[in-house]
């Protein structure tokens, strides 16, 4: 059975919306099987699974010496 099949099987929801709203952010479920950080690592990085962890390094626009 699918992921998406047991998530409207078990909660009456589909995995995500069939018309999503732009700008709008979707986190999919995670499986049961999913990798995870340890607590002390998920905490430091704001979440427990590395699929979600997408850090922001900020960079400027233009040239190298803005």
């Amino acid at each position: 059975m699918k992921l998406s099949e047991i998530i409207e099987k078990q909660y009456g929801m589909e995995l995500l919306p069939d018309t999503p709203v732009y700008a709008m952010a979707y986190v999919p479920f995670q499986s049961e099987k999913a990798k995870v950080f340890s607590p002390d690592q998920g905490f430091m990085l704001g979440t427990m699974y590395p699929a979600l962890n997408k850090p922001f390094y900020g960079k400027k626009c233009g040239d190298a010496d803005d």
